[in-house]
């Protein structure tokens, strides 16, 4: 319009361009909290010399992550509650401020007094360390503006709640806003973005499946309460290798790093016991030897009982199938009770053999030599298949001070057995048993 209709004035009229001043608006833009906004660049000018991954002091911690925290990453750490998700984090948290880098941790289900109560009992702080006890995503964000920090902790994210959806916290459409929240703010501020999540009782992250298909890195914290060892495992991560373990002991201090786990998972086993086979499984790139224990009893009631712990139930069932048509073992009315010691959980085909061992040590009532150790994959004609990083696997044996170690066949060319230990080679379940109880 040319003329203004109130006043008859002409050309007297001014335009101004609405701006939307939406916090959610700006973060769905893709603009940085400077404001500058991301454009299209060649892949060629793009440099990651300036982004090289930030180590922790938890050496652990830094295996399962593939090196090192990745700036501008979002990692998601689920887990039973009580089982120190939380303590992990804060100690995390006190050693990136010690490396002069300013951390935020936002709490939605603790006050700040409580959180200091913790940190000063596992001796953490810094001049760099903030912490914030708040649920609602308009005033983090705002808080991550000012502040400006390289490192965001949010515990937990069933807490937070965007102000702009009326459903309520912790509910799918919550969960998934909040993390597409956080994502935009990681990726375009290159932020590292630490995110607690509570599991449901089947063990599984609580909230809808995208929750872990947004992130970079998927750890879940496992272990039994009533255990001190707790176990930091990779089940996705976009920067590494996947599968990949860490294992801590849980103190009064806080979290600490178990140097040599397998020397822990077998500190307690018996002499001269049944029912028992140590096997060197493969987590990640780590080899771990643990003690895998069987119990084999006469059942009492008309169907025979298969009951496992940390070991898959179908695999167990499949190799006692094997035993029974292929070494001539009458385990149709026998119990049978299978565990992998020290809480651990294997799933793995080197797994086999072991347990097919332990078995028939349990059935027979006889004992294995406490210096071997078992390697193979079972197929169901009995043979004993191939494994991967059989060196790695042998020298981790070797290095606890076993004297035998029974591996299959075609995995003995093309390297250098350690000094020390005896490698033997088998094609058979039969030639394996044979072996293990000669």
């Amino acid at each position: 319009m040319g003329r203004c209709p109130n006043c008859g004035a002409w050309n007297s009229l001014v335009e101004e361009i609405e701006e939307k001043t939406s916090p959610k608006a700006a973060a769905n833009a893709r603009v940085t909290i400077s404001g500058t906004k991301v454009s299209p660049q060649l892949i060629e000018q793009v440099s990651i010399e300036k982004t090289p991954r930030i180590k922790t002091n938890l050496k652990e911690l830094n295996r399962v992550l593939g090196g090192g925290i990745v700036p501008g990453s979002l990692v998601l750490i689920g887990g039973d509650p009580g089982i120190g998700k939380s303590t992990l984090l804060l100690q995390v948290s006190g050693q990136l401020a010690d490396l002069k880098s300013r951390v935020l941790y936002v709490s939605g289900e603790e006050s700040a007094s409580q959180i200091k109560m913790r940190a000063d009992r596992l001796g953490v702080g810094g001049s760099e360390f903030y912490l914030y006890p708040e649920t609602d995503m308009g005033a983090v964000r705002q808080s991550i503006s000012d502040l400006k920090p390289d490192y965001v902790i949010i515990d937990s994210v069933q807490t937070m709640q965007e102000p702009e959806m009326t459903s309520a916290v912790g509910s799918v459409a919550q969960i998934r806003e909040v993390t597409a929240d956080l994502m935009q703010l990681a990726k375009t501020n290159g932020i590292t973005i630490f995110i607690v999540g509570h599991v449901t009782k089947g063990g599984a992250i609580a909230g809808p499946k995208i929750l872990e298909h947004m992130v970079d890195t998927v750890l879940y914290f496992e272990g039994d309460k009533q255990r001190t060892f707790r176990i930091l495992r990779a089940v996705k991560n976009r920067f590494g290798s996947t599968n990949e373990i860490g294992i801590f002991e849980m103190r009064e201090g806080g979290l600490y790093e178990v140097a040599n786990p397998s020397e822990i998972f077998l500190e307690e086993r018996l002499q001269g016991a049944t029912g028992s086979a140590v096997v060197a499984s493969l987590e990640g790139t780590r080899p771990i030897l643990v003690e895998l224990q069987a119990l084999v009893t006469p059942t009492a009631f008309g169907n025979a009982k298969r009951t496992t712990t940390g070991l898959d139930h179908n695999r167990v069932s499949l190799i006692m199938a094997v035993l029974e048509k292929r070494a001539g073992l009458l385990l149709q009315n026998q119990d049978a009770y299978l565990k992998a010691a020290g809480g651990v959980k294997l799933d793995e085909p080197a797994i086999d053999l072991a347990i097919a061992v332990s078995l028939v040590s349990s059935y027979r009532d006889k004992e294995t030599r406490a210096s071997d150790c078992f390697i193979g994959e079972l197929g169901l004609t009995g043979e004993v298949r191939t494994v991967t990083r059989i060196e790695q696997r042998v020298a981790e044996a070797a290095k606890l001070g076993f004297k035998r170690v029974i591996v299959p066949k075609n995995n003995l060319d093309g390297w250098d057995f350690p000094a020390g230990i005896q490698v033997l080679g088998v094609t058979t379940l039969n030639e394996a048993l044979h072996i293990a109880f000669d």
